[in-house]
C-alpha cells in the first residue's frame, strides 16, 4: 500500500516539475508563431516605438505599408512605392 502511495506521490512531483519547467522555458522565450508565408497578409517586421506603439511593415497581395498600432487611433503611416523587400 505505501509503495503505491509513494509511487503516485514521485509520478505527481514530477509532472509538477515538469510543468514548471515548461511555463519557465515559455515565460523566457515567449510563444513564437512560424511567419505566416502564404494568404494575403504577411507580416514582415515590427518595431516597438515605446510602451504602447508598434510599427508594423505589412504586406498585402504584392503592395508593402507600414501601419502604426496601439495609440489612441490606428492609422496607416505610408505607403511606400517601391514593393522591394526590406
Amino acid at each position: 500500500m505505501e509503495g503505491g502511495l509513494l509511487l503516485r506521490v514521485a509520478a505527481s512531483l514530477a509532472a509538477v516539475l515538469a510543468l514548471a519547467w515548461l511555463a519557465a522555458r515559455v515565460a523566457r522565450n515567449g510563444l513564437r508563431l512560424p511567419p505566416q508565408q502564404q494568404g494575403a497578409l504577411r507580416l514582415r517586421a515590427t518595431l516597438a516605438l515605446d510602451a504602447r506603439r508598434r510599427l508594423h511593415l505589412v504586406e498585402s497581395e504584392g503592395a508593402t505599408v507600414l501601419v502604426l498600432t496601439g495609440g489612441a487611433t490606428d492609422c496607416l503611416l505610408a505607403s511606400p512605392k517601391s514593393n522591394a523587400p526590406p
